[in-house]
């Protein structure tokens, strides 16, 4: 009798978490996309003044530390001996390579262009976790990610049509998408055999510290000018970029399935645009609004359809 009255409070307490988590998911995605939105021009700044292998290592690092102090708090125990090689996994994916990757890709390339290519990953997404985890793909889902792209193609490769692109950098910038989106679903299918918090942390610093002797070989320590612009482009990359925003990245793909939740980074771009527009006066073209609309479509159409199978599914296990 106990140990029904204890499971009705724990369901009770899972009902209500759930609850608190659907009323803040919104919330969460918005400030992802402002975050991720803004970060392609301030790491513009920090590349300005520091070679672009440290300064993925550097802020990746600084980043991962400050996770850490937040993970020894609120992270709860960790078996670093049965979850060394998902972090490690984790940290070649999402860290060294594809931030290293992001980094030399928006080096080479106009903002736009870079965010374009990189923000294939949903599309990427969702072949790979048909294919891995088994998730569903329906004609609306595969109609919501091409019109997202196609979206995200309008805003920004017509908007820097007329600037200079450089064959690596889109090379690179396809090769980023494609790491990000493989390092996206080996997270979801690993997501219940590590703290999410130590994920982050670990993932990070193993990655930072790669890249950072990867940098310290291969470029030098000494070609970094310690300005106020670099500071402010490092710590902000480091603590909000990095740190904040990736926990909420691990939360949302815990909680949704990995195609939907990547279909929201399609606004990403479009975020980076419109910010353009209100600080530095640029103009709206008929393209950017086109392209807005097709993008809050496709993410409306992505994420219908997995609202319509979590309903289908709840309905089924009822019966």
């Amino acid at each position: 009798m106990i140990n029904i009255v204890r499971n009705r409070i724990s369901k009770r307490k899972k009902c209500r978490i759930m609850l608190m988590f659907r009323r803040y998911t919104m919330v969460m995605f918005v400030l992802l996309i402002v975050i991720w939105g803004s970060g392609i021009p301030i790491i513009k700044i920090g590349l300005e003044y520091c070679p672009p292998i440290l300064f993925s290592g550097l802020r990746m690092f600084l980043g991962g530390l400050l996770m850490a102090v937040v993970a020894a708090l609120w992270g709860g125990a960790i078996s670093f001996s049965r979850t060394w090689h998902i972090i490690g996994i984790s940290a070649m994916f999402n860290v060294v390579l594809f931030t290293g990757l992001m980094t030399f890709s928006i080096d080479y390339l106009p903002s736009g262009l870079a965010a374009v290519l990189i923000y294939m990953q949903p599309i990427l997404v969702g072949i790979i976790a048909r294919i891995w985890l088994g998730e569903a793909l329906s004609p609306k889902k595969i109609t919501g990610l091409l019109l997202g792209f196609i979206g995200v193609v309008m805003i920004s490769v017509f908007k820097e049509v007329s600037e200079a692109s450089s064959l690596t950098g889109i090379v690179l910038g396809i090769t980023a998408a494609f790491v990000w989106a493989v390092g996206t679903v080996y997270v979801k299918s690993v997501q219940e055999k590590v703290s999410i918090l130590w994920l982050v942390a670990g993932q990070f610093i193993v990655g930072g510290l790669v890249l950072l002797l990867v940098g310290l070989w291969a470029e030098s320590w000494f070609a970094i000018a310690w300005t106020l612009p670099f500071w402010f482009s490092l710590l902000f990359t480091a603590i909000i970029g990095v740190a904040f925003a990736w926990v909420l990245w691990f939360v949302l793909i815990h909680e949704g399935q990995a195609s939907s939740v990547s279909s929201y980074t399609f606004a990403v771009p479009l975020i980076s645009i419109l910010l353009g527009t209100i600080l530095l006066n640029e103009k709206v073209t008929l393209s950017l609004f086109i392209g807005s609309v097709l993008i809050g479509l496709g993410i409306y159409l992505v994420n219908r359809q997995a609202a319509e199978s979590s309903e289908i599914s709840g309905n089924m296990r009822e019966l």
